[in-house]
């Protein structure tokens, strides 16, 4: 039958009933990727790149879809196109390559013919987005703030290169961050006016600034806008100052295109402001704004600027959702906005007149790519779908599949079948989460259980696909998989999310107990006398937590990159402003609060075997906390085993490092749940 079907051309579901083999790492490593989607201006024709794997060799190329017909291969070259962007006139898109050595601008029109390099700068660009009239364009370069020219921050480099002696000397905190030693250059943004394929003398409208526009470490050019008449730019950064690694104030900017002095548009919000954001016609801005200073899990705001007016609004006050992203629709009257909402993350059209919302899309997990001619194109993943892409409508009718990049290598995989629980956690309060069943389930058999545990602390196991922590990857392996949304997760309401806070281990470790209890009770194939369970950073941290105040809940636990004493990690730790909101303050100022829940204090109960992981370039949760926690098992005679990666930092990126990540952590809980 399944050849049957692949011959009338039908596409077979992933995971479908015909499939045979669990997912496993290896199939996680080999999927392609879609990456730097573009909608053109008349929203008829859509571009792409997939990033495809085969074995070690992995492309990059794009695509070009017009909506209804089939995709066509744009690029050939070797080398990776990322970053599209088209025309203003929708002839020809730009993008950015590495194929004259280092990364620039390219175009390539669509009517046919070669790409031409449009920049040809000493150093790589890094990022770019256009005004509306296509006629300017803002670079985002690493630069030496102290250089005057491009030129002189080449030359800087390379000098730099040269040195002999390795010392780095530093008067100031922020001195590291995330993975990387602070190198004295920043983000800064140029501009460039764009006469066809000749650029005018980059004009650098952050000079001088010691700060990075756009933040760091994830941040890009949605942090960056033209105003509608092309004369200003506005972008989201801190003001230059020693302070910068203990608080959260993100301002709107704004400074002229001929560069100058830049004038702080969110002076009066002492907390995070981000992603400006234009109508079209010119009426308004909007961005995303948090309220509580020094918390970056607080809820992002939706406001409104009518810049004819001078007017400020926040949009829906009342809509308990914090904003993940947003986009003018055709018209200044729609504000498409994106926000995680009881595991899934949803895609929703706002009135900017009223505040008024419909939601368009609120299965899995979904992205806003871009807007424009009366389409959203947007990407969509789930617990057993990786990410394609998606459009429709700006009403949300017409939702159409554009892309099905992984059919083919995931044909013959079967995924675990998943659903979503509630059961009454903390203060008899509903809380959520998901339980998956493993491959091969059989009806009247009972599975070990592994127990997944987020991190962030405010963050979400919901229903998507993650590169790392996929979850299908442990139902592959024969477990049944429970993860709860304890309290201080998000998409569950503001207060929800702050409970977690100076309670790190109270209501979260309840919410926990209780879940599991209540999902073996829901259901009986999970056997949860029998469960290991696994964390990584505020996750790992809790690892180190149960193994001292839930100490007969396990059979082993498995601890990446978790927290181990709040007090040492608070002197060696980046951002400073995590921790001293999550406890009120500095260490000093509130030690009773640091410690109460310092998993620490509580290694006399320690007994449960545990897998320490963790990187050594990991800043945030720095690599003594692994060591101190395996030091601690090792003295007390607890079975323990130690991973370390020399070359990874809070995440593992390198995919031969994710193989080797799986096979110890599966390799681990196995063992001790093999019964």
């Amino acid at each position: 039958m399944k050849q049957w079907i692949a011959a009338l051309g039908l596409a077979l579901p992933l995971g479908s009933a015909f499939a045979a083999e669990p997912f496993t790492v290896q199939h996680l490593n080999d999927l392609n990727k879609v990456h730097s989607a573009a909608l053109s201006p008349d929203g008829s024709t859509v571009v792409y790149a997939i990033k495809t794997v085969d074995g070690d060799h992995s492309q990059s190329d794009l695509y070009r879809q017009v909506v209804g017909a089939e995709a066509q291969r744009l690029t050939f070259d070797k080398g990776t196109e990322h970053s599209v962007a088209f025309a203003a006139d929708g002839k020809g898109i730009y993008f950015l390559a590495a194929r004259s050595g280092t990364t620039q601008l390219w175009y390539l029109p669509l009517a046919g013919g070669e790409a031409r390099q449009i920049s040809d700068l000493p150093l790589n660009v890094d990022g770019f987005k256009f005004d509306n009239a296509g006629q300017q364009v803002v670079l985002q370069l690493r630069v030496d703030p102290a250089c005057d020219t491009l030129a002189c921050s080449a030359d800087k480099a390379e000098a730099k290169a040269e040195q002999k002696t390795t010392g780095q000397h530093y008067t100031g905190l922020m001195y590291r961050h995330w993975d990387t030693w602070t190198d004295g250059l920043r983000n800064h943004l140029f501009v460039v006016k764009l006469d066809g394929d000749t650029l005018s003398e980059p004009v650098d409208v952050t000079a001088g600034l010691d700060t990075e526009v756009p933040p760091l470490p994830f941040s890009g050019l949605e942090e960056v806008s033209f105003t509608p008449d092309g004369k200003h730019v506005v972008y989201a950064a801190k003001a230059p100052g020693r302070d910068q690694s203990w608080h959260t104030n993100y301002d709107l900017w704004q400074v002229p295109v001929a560069g100058g002095d830049a004038v702080n548009l969110t002076a009066d919000n002492p907390a995070w402001d981000s992603h400006p954001t234009f109508s079209a016609d010119g009426q308004f801005m909007a961005w995303m704004a948090m309220s509580i200073p020094g918390y970056e899990a607080d809820r992002f705001r939706v406001m409104l600027k009518d810049l004819r007016s001078g007017e400020v609004k926040e949009l829906a006050p009342g809509w308990d959702r914090s904003a993940g992203s947003i986009a003018f629709g055709g018209d200044s009257n729609t504000l498409f906005v994106t926000t995680q909402d009881l595991g899934q993350v949803s895609i929703y059209a706002m009135d900017t007149r009223f505040g008024d919302r419909i939601t368009l899309v609120n299965e899995g997990s979904n992205s806003l790519q871009a807007a424009a001619g009366g389409k959203v194109l947007y990407t969509r993943n789930t617990l057993h779908e990786p990410t394609d892409l998606y459009l429709m409508d700006e009403g949300g009718r017409n939702q159409t599949r554009l892309t099905q990049i992984n059919q083919e290598k995931l044909k013959d995989v079967a995924f675990g079948d998943y659903e979503q629980f509630t059961f009454k956690g903390w203060n008899n309060e509903t809380v959520h989460g998901y339980w998956i069943k493993p491959v091969g389930y059989q009806e009247g058999e009972k599975y070990p259980v592994a127990f997944l545990v987020h991190g962030g602390p405010q963050g979400s196991f919901g229903n998507r696909w993650h590169g790392r922590w996929n979850a299908q990857l442990w139902a592959g392996a024969g477990f049944g998989v429970v993860m709860v949304d304890f309290h201080g997760s998000t998409g569950y309401g503001t207060e929800f999310t702050h409970s977690i806070s100076k309670d790190w281990g109270g209501k979260p470790l309840e919410d926990l107990q209780k879940g599991l209890a209540a999902v073996g009770k829901q259901q009986p194939w999970l056997d949860v006398n029998n469960a290991c369970a696994a964390g990584g950073s505020y996750g790992g941290y809790m690892m180190n937590w149960i193994a001292g105040n839930w100490n007969d809940g396990f059979k082993c636990l498995v601890n990446h990159a978790g927290l181990f004493d709040m007090r040492s990690f608070y002197m060696v730790t980046e951002e400073l402003w995590f921790p001293e909101y999550e406890f009120g303050g500095t260490y000093w100022e509130q030690t009773e609060r640091y410690e109460q829940f310092n998993p620490v204090n509580h290694i006399d109960n320690w007994q449960t075997p545990m897998l320490v992981i963790h990187g050594a370039l990991d800043y945030r949760v720095p690599l003594e906390q692994g060591l101190a926690a395996f030091t601690v098992l090792q003295r007390k005679g607890i079975e323990s085993e130690l991973l370390m990666f020399p070359d990874e930092n809070h995440w593992i990126l390198n995919p031969d490092n994710l193989v080797q990540w799986y096979e110890h952590t599966l390799g681990w809980m196995k063992k001790y749940t093999a019964e």
